[in-house]
C-alpha cells in the first residue's frame, strides 16, 4: 500500500475554496444523475436490468441509456478530480471528504463536509462521521505532517 500523503490543516484549508466548487457541482451531477434513472424507468416501464442499450431497447430508451451512462461518467470523474487533491470521499451524497493527517504522532483523519467554510474536526482512523471532534486551536498546534 502506497503511503498516504499527510495534510496539516492548514493545507486542507487552502483547498476548501475548489473543493466547494467541485462538491457542489458533485451534488449537481448527483441530481441530473437521479433525474435520468428517474426518466429512463418512466419510458421504459421500470428500471431496466442494465444501463447497456440491449436489441429490445426502444431509440427512445437507447438514448437516455446512453445519456445516463455519459452522466454516470461525468459524476465518476468529478470524484476522481477531488481526490486528485488527496481527499477520500466519505459520502459522496452530502459532500464528506476526510483527508490524512497527524496528532500527536497517530494518523487521523482531518474531516471536512460540503458547506463548512473551514476545516473544524477530525476524528480517529477507526471511527466515523459522529465520532468527530473539535479541531480547537491546541489541536491544530498537535497536528503536523
Amino acid at each position: 500500500m502506497a503511503i498516504p500523503r499527510v495534510f496539516t490543516p492548514a493545507e486542507v484549508d487552502a483547498l476548501i475554496p475548489r473543493l466547494t466548487e467541485l462538491v457542489a457541482e458533485q451534488l449537481r451531477r448527483q441530481s441530473v444523475v437521479e433525474e435520468g434513472l428517474a426518466e429512463l424507468a418512466r419510458v421504459a416501464g421500470g428500471l431496466p436490468a442494465t444501463i447497456e442499450p440491449t436489441d429490445d431497447d426502444s431509440s427512445e430508451v437507447v438514448r437516455l441509456k446512453l445519456e445516463l451512462s455519459h452522466r454516470i461518467k461525468q459524476y465518476d470523474d468529478g470524484w476522481r478530480e477531488v481526490q486528485a487533491l488527496g481527499a477520500v470521499v466519505k459520502d459522496p451524497q452530502i459532500g464528506l471528504l476526510d483527508f490524512y493527517g497527524n496528532v500527536d504522532g497517530n494518523l487521523v483523519w482531518l474531516c471536512w463536509r460540503y458547506g463548512e467554510e473551514s476545516l473544524r474536526y477530525w476524528h480517529s482512523l477507526e471511527s466515523g462521521y459522529s465520532s468527530r471532534k473539535p479541531l480547537r486551536a491546541e489541536a491544530r498546534q498537535r497536528l503536523w505532517n
